[in-house]
């Protein structure tokens, strides 16, 4: 039941990106296929991801169960289900808030808090928001 939560909640926040993506280009009269196909392949591999860390947690459980240390392999299943899932949802709420805040002219706290995560971002080297 967990890994179906986690997956539609994925899904949810991927399809939520996606749609305020549009609506942000529409805004700035950007719209192009292309970007909205790159854009949907991206959500379709975040939710492959996704479906492979629950696959994950799901088979070294298993493979605890068979060597007898169940709870060793439930800890690092879930750990690594749950690294994903929380990377993942990170991520698409920063994506979320950052159309937003494109989209909406009066959203200024949204641009500042965007503004202030890129920083954070760019001081542990990444790139990608």
């Amino acid at each position: 039941m967990k890994y179906l939560i986690m997956l539609t909640i994925v899904i949810g926040l991927a399809a939520a990106d996606f749609l305020t993506g549009i609506i942000k280009a529409y805004v700035r009269s950007d719209l192009s296929s292309a970007k909205m196909r790159k854009g949907g392949l991206n959500k379709l591999g975040e939710v492959i991801v996704m479906l492979t860390a629950c696959g994950l947690e799901i088979g070294i459980e298993r493979l605890g169960q068979y060597y007898r240390s169940p709870a060793l392999a439930e800890i690092s299943g879930t750990l690594a289900a749950g690294l994903v899932f929380a990377y993942i949802l990170i991520m698409e709420l920063i994506s979320l808030l950052e159309n937003y805040g494109e989209i909406s002219p009066d959203a200024v706290w949204v641009r500042r808090l965007v503004k202030k995560l890129r920083s954070i971002e760019k001081k542990d080297g990444d790139t990608h928001v």
